[in-house]
């Protein structure tokens, strides 16, 4: 609480410093105005004085009082494709939870995979992964959490709680691991990303949108590759355990049982979760090297306005239409009126203001007094700067909300990039990535708190791991970047394009 109180009374005292001290640019008066709110949402963000979803209206209130952008302007920044793609796939993700079909996956893939005692492991990475590429994290985790403990409980009673510790924790780490990594692997895994895509629309409207698929292919293999890392490192280095401990795995068989056949409600979900995961990938043209694979965008002319916010929602109303076969649920169709109520409007709130910080950078002319104020750094080489986001992004994560650090750290990186007549994408996408790779702190993510609050892990042995993990992240997207980035944007990735001058 007192960290909370220091915050408010800091931001605002910064904020009104900044606001009568700070005219870098005196015929653009703006700047400084713009600067001074950026750095109290950048306070009460970092110390939660209040809540992130109030921190984030505070643009609406500003900046038509500063002379920014007026009221009208400001306010479509929290309404836009992106927030409509974020509501679209998170109904479609409510409808898997509310007919338990997120939970039939996700023990089908850990009975399929775990033979082993680390196999099984693996199998609970590999679903919470797969789970987070699609539904909220947090509510991966939460599901995860219960299965994992009752394999847990298991074992204490048959081995004994000191012999099976290093087990429990590669199991409660694996989930939380699963879940951060997972989310990275597509658009709408986690917020960072969805704001992202959004933040450098509003920065560049002029540029050609970064699609699902583009993200699919630079997404897919960085996750899977980082989670066979992590199971690797949790079995076989830091969490090294008796080879004679064995999981039973008839408690995920009785689970499994227990769910009972598969139902209609769970076959339509099914159809429409695998049509709306198709339709994103595959509506804008994929550039695969030299190779190009046409989108259905492209097959009628009227498909070109479409976008992947639409898609969600068209796919998401479906499943308000088709009736259920029977009143279990006491729902007379796959989805009813309350679900609206099961959104996560702090998070969309928190995405608007994100997206409203985006354009008041441009408008007010900071982002160009940024860019300019960094050609101190103009020696440093890209692979050296790169490298610099990520490790400052990373570890800024562990103590900060992710959506929020990269809301205020996306639009800087761009003007960097722009004062550098480098590609902004090569600045923007590790840091993207990067805000969802926190591993050491139980406040870095909130799979990381899910797991912690299982009161099976102690804050030291998580950083410890964790803090290998952060580094290893590091690695992995700078060298996804100078690999995987040319092939999906190809070589104009390499010049400094004309909608960014």
């Amino acid at each position: 609480m007192k960290i909370q109180k220091f915050g408010a009374y800091f931001g605002f005292l910064t904020f009104l410093v900044i606001l009568f001290a700070f005219h870098p640019v005196p015929e653009q008066p703006l700047v400084g105005r713009m600067a001074a709110v950026v750095a109290l949402m950048a306070i009460l963000w970092i110390t939660e004085a209040v809540p992130l979803a109030a921190t984030s209206l505070i643009p609406i209130v500003a900046f038509p009082t500063l002379g920014i952008l007026d009221g009208s302007q400001i306010a479509k920044a929290y309404v836009n494709s992106i927030i409509f793609l974020f509501i679209g796939g998170f109904l479609i993700a409510l409808s898997m939870e509310k007919w338990n079909l997120h939970r039939r996956i996700a023990l089908n893939i850990i009975h399929l995979i775990g033979k082993r005692a680390d196999t099984l492991i693996l199998g609970f990475m590999v679903a919470s992964a797969f789970l987070s590429m699609w539904i909220s994290n947090t509510a991966t985790a939460v599901m995860m959490l219960p299965i994992g403990l009752a394999i847990a409980g298991k074992m204490e009673e048959q081995f004994g709680k000191d012999r099976t510790h290093p087990l429990m924790l590669a199991l409660m780490l694996g989930i939380a691991y699963g879940c951060s990594i997972g989310g990275v692997a597509t658009l709408v895994g986690t917020p960072t990303n969805l704001a992202f895509v959004r933040i450098f629309k509003e920065i560049y409207p002029e540029a050609p949108g970064v699609s699902f698929g583009q993200w699919l292919i630079l997404g897919i293999p960085y996750s899977l590759l980082l989670l066979g890392i992590t199971w690797f490192l949790l079995t076989r280095v830091f969490c090294r355990f008796d080879k004679g401990l064995s999981l039973d795995r008839a408690i995920i068989k009785k689970e499994l049982n227990s769910l009972g056949a598969m139902g209609f409600e769970e076959k339509a979900i099914t159809v429409v979760f695998v049509t709306t995961a198709l339709l994103w990938t595959f509506r804008r043209d994929l550039q695969l090297g030299n190779f190009t694979l046409p989108g259905w965008s492209s097959l009628w002319e009227p498909f070109k306005s479409l976008d992947d916010g639409t898609v969600a929602v068209a796919m998401a109303l479906i499943l308000f239409f088709i009736p259920v076969k029977n009143n279990r649920n006491e729902s007379k169709r796959i989805l009813e009126g309350d679900v609206f109520g099961k959104l996560p409007w702090a998070i969309i709130l928190l995405f608007g203001g994100g997206f409203a910080l985006a354009s008041g950078f441009g408008v007010s002319g900071l982002s160009r007094y940024i860019g300019e104020s960094f050609t101190a750094l103009g020696g440093l080489p890209i692979f050296a700067i790169v490298a610099l986001i990520c490790i400052c992004v990373t570890f800024l994560t562990e103590l900060t909300s992710n959506v929020a650090t990269a809301s205020m750290l996306l639009p800087l990186l761009a003007a960097w990039a722009t004062s550098r007549e480098i590609h902004p994408l090569i600045f923007m996408i590790p840091a993207t990535i990067s805000a969802s790779m926190a591993f050491m702190m139980p406040v870095a993510t909130p799979p990381n708190a899910v797991v912690f609050g299982s009161q099976r892990i102690r804050i030291a042995e998580m950083a410890r791991v964790g803090l290998f993990l952060n580094l290893i992240a590091v690695v992995l997207t700078i060298v996804a970047v100078q690999l995987l980035i040319p092939i999906i944007f190809g070589p104009e990735i390499g010049t400094f394009p004309d909608w960014a001058k």
